[in-house]
């Protein structure tokens, strides 16, 4: 019967070795499950990270961005072409509907512009118009082939007495302000600054 024990001990012995080694391998093997599914994660974060910052980077390499002291009420934060072709057309609009938008308590507007053709000379019009049908216009002359910021006073628009209602703003290409007949102007960050 002592032999038989010794037997059956034995056997319980290489029962719990084997099944120790077997959850240990069980174990090795959920580790390597995990460990491309932990890679792949770790990639897809840097590659998120990645692109953010490069996002940020060509956001900074646009037009001036806002001083940060200031207050702004963006209009459109995304490039427009005014595409000109004057035959017959004499003139080319892009206009921002102001839906009665009080600018009463602002002071300037600011715009990145650019053409597309270095030779051709181009005056670029802006014009606010009101609830009341007041309409005021300031020219910018020699729009450059390059990104350029402008600002301008709401106190250069002289014929608007009224602010606190606004219809419109609108750029405008005038064939009488163009060598060219044909051509493209880009605006882009249009903002209105307090």
């Amino acid at each position: 019967m002592n032999n038989k024990m010794d037997k059956k001990e034995i056997y319980e012995h290489l029962a719990n070795i084997y099944l120790d080694a077997s959850s240990k391998t069980k174990k090795r093997n959920k580790s390597k499950e995990y460990s491309p599914l932990l890679r792949n994660i770790f990639l897809f974060t840097i590659a998120v990270i990645f692109t953010l910052t490069l996002s940020q980077l060509f956001r900074l390499e646009k037009p001036n961005s806002l001083n940060s002291s200031q207050i702004a009420l963006v209009l459109q934060n995304e490039a427009t072409k005014i595409n000109f072709n004057f035959d017959p057309v004499k003139k080319e609009t892009f206009t921002l509907a102001l839906n009665n938008l009080d600018l009463a308590k602002f002071k300037s507007l600011e715009f990145s512009v650019r053409k597309t053709n270095p030779q051709d000379t181009i005056s670029l019009r802006v014009e606010f118009v009101n609830r009341f049908r007041e309409k005021s216009a300031v020219y910018f002359k020699d729009i450059p082939n390059s990104w350029k910021d402008y600002t301008v006073n709401f106190s250069e628009f002289k014929d608007i007495s009224n602010w606190h209602e606004m219809a419109s703003l609108a750029f405008i290409i005038e064939e009488w302000n163009v060598r060219q007949k044909k051509g493209i102007v880009y605006v882009d960050n249009i903002r209105l600054l307090r």
